[in-house]
């Protein structure tokens, strides 16, 4: 009866109501159902976009660092853990266009338009192959040809509709029996938005032929659909007509990552790693995973056994002098960031080996050379927001209120996701008297960071002296 009366209040919670609808002068009222549209309000444990929603007791914010979109920032950047939309417009275009942050919805096409390849380039007498002219009827009717144009419309040109015409076409006729092609149309779909048409099309294309990477596209059309639930269901059973196939398994840990679940997902890395031990991506996550775990002599050997595989990069060796420093060998620490320093292809990344530094000689208790690395961060990347923080803590230790209280102000703008800057503005005001910053300061920490205990704290008190004023 328990069961039956929770799924009886569930339904009716769910249940949405139309109402007050403005008729026009006909008196016609319209409602358009999109069927692309989701839940505003998602169960827990069922959408990306609510990670901290999930069963798994996923890593708090205090312990390991989140991007704007709530998630924590993983071992490997791949364009789905980065592309996490912002909630607003506002929030989208406030956001740094750096790897360290989810990256802007303006930005999603931009990755498509530079993909061509250097035997294609365009030539001064004009295009390699001009689209405008072409007759798709007639080269849809040749199979061979029809694919290889298809590839260089879709890839390299990047025209999604001239490629759906002779996808459409082609698939016309082979008399619909053709599995690549329809797999070819539900990529132009997916790329056009249209997620429940290229559903239609990837699936009818697993009728004909199983194929991993049509099991993969359909996966990503639940996954932008914020379905990660069908996702796993959708590998899952890729996995029983493939068994053992690594891009699955790496698939299902991708999504538990997303969602929070990181230790199931360290589980899924490690059945990815039994079938290829020398699969980057899945070391670079269960390393950073152990690291944040207090454990940083096991990641430091994920990491070691990344460079003996002939990974040589600034991000490698930024990984391995933090790991040599919590695990108290000091001796490669500051030999590891130089060599971070030596590789580092742009400012982004000479700004987090610099950050790293700082915490490093906050470590050992040179805060002169700590005030010093976290400035030259900012010189690198000005929009570090982790690196405002922290020179606003500094600069209150030395009794500089105002320059703190700026710092910190540029810090909550850049990162309002994050609660470190909040929580120190609000102590700051507080100290000073002023209570009512110091409380909206807080609120924004709580609603950044729920489960930290310190504001509760503070907010409690404030309280108290708003009681007794």
């Amino acid at each position: 009866l328990q069961a039956a009366w929770s799924l009886k209040t569930r339904a009716l919670t769910e249940m949405v109501y139309v109402d007050e609808i403005d008729m026009d002068e006909e008196g016609i009222a319209e409602i358009m159902l999109d069927e692309n549209a989701i839940a505003q309000v998602a169960r827990p444990g069922t959408s990306l976009k609510l990670p901290g929603t999930s069963q798994g007791g996923g890593p708090s914010p205090a312990v390991r660092p989140v991007t704007q979109s709530g998630r924590p920032i993983t071992g490997f950047v791949r364009p789905s853990t980065q592309s996490g939309r912002p909630s607003t417009m506002e929030q989208a275009i406030k956001t740094p266009r750096t790897a360290l942050t989810a990256r802007p919805i303006t930005s999603a096409s931009g990755r498509f338009i530079r993909l061509g390849t250097a035997s294609m380039i365009t030539n001064p007498d004009g295009p390699f192959i001009n689209l405008s002219r072409l007759n798709l009827a007639k080269y849809a009717q040749k199979p061979k040809l029809a694919k290889a144009l298809f590839e260089y419309i879709f890839h390299h040109e990047n025209d999604v509709k001239n490629a759906l015409d002779l996808a459409a076409l082609a698939t016309e006729h082979a008399q619909f029996k053709d599995w690549w092609w329809k797999v070819q149309i539900g990529k132009c779909y997916y790329r056009l938005g249209l997620y429940r048409e290229a559903e239609k099309q990837f699936k009818s294309s697993l009728k004909q032929q199983d194929m991993v990477d049509t099991i993969l596209y359909l996966a990503k059309v639940y996954v932008r659909l914020d379905q990660p639930v069908t996702a796993l269901n959708i590998f899952k059973q890729g996995l029983e007509r493939f068994p053992g196939e690594v891009t699955l398994i790496c698939g299902i840990a991708r999504i538990y990552e997303e969602m929070n679940n990181i230790s199931t997902a360290a589980e899924y890395y490690k059945d990815v790693l039994k079938q290829d031990n020398t699969h980057v991506e899945a070391i670079a996550c269960i390393g950073s995973n152990h690291f944040y775990s207090d454990q940083p002599e096991i990641a430091l050997r994920f990491y070691r056994r990344l460079l003996q595989m002939g990974v040589y990069n600034c991000q490698l060796f930024n990984n391995l002098g933090l790991c040599c420093f919590y695990a108290q060998q000091y001796d490669m620490t500051l030999s590891s960031f130089e060599r971070a320093l030596f590789l580092a292809e742009n400012e982004e990344e000479t700004a987090d080996v610099w950050y790293n530094l700082g915490h490093v000689a906050v470590g050992i208790g040179d805060l002169n050379l700590a005030y010093q690395c976290f400035k030259l961060t900012l010189v690198n990347n000005n929009d570090y927001a982790e690196a405002y923080n922290n020179l606003a803590v500094l600069e209150m230790r030395k009794g500089h209120i105002e320059q703190a209280r700026a710092l910190l102000q540029t810090a909550s703008s850049l990162a309002p996701h994050m609660y470190e800057p909040h929580f120190n503005f609000a102590i700051l005001s507080e100290k000073v008297g002023d209570l009512q910053r110091s409380y909206t300061a807080a609120q924004k920490s709580e609603e950044a960071f729920p489960g930290h205990v310190d504001t509760q704290q503070l907010i409690k008190q404030l309280k108290q002296h708003f009681a007794m004023l």
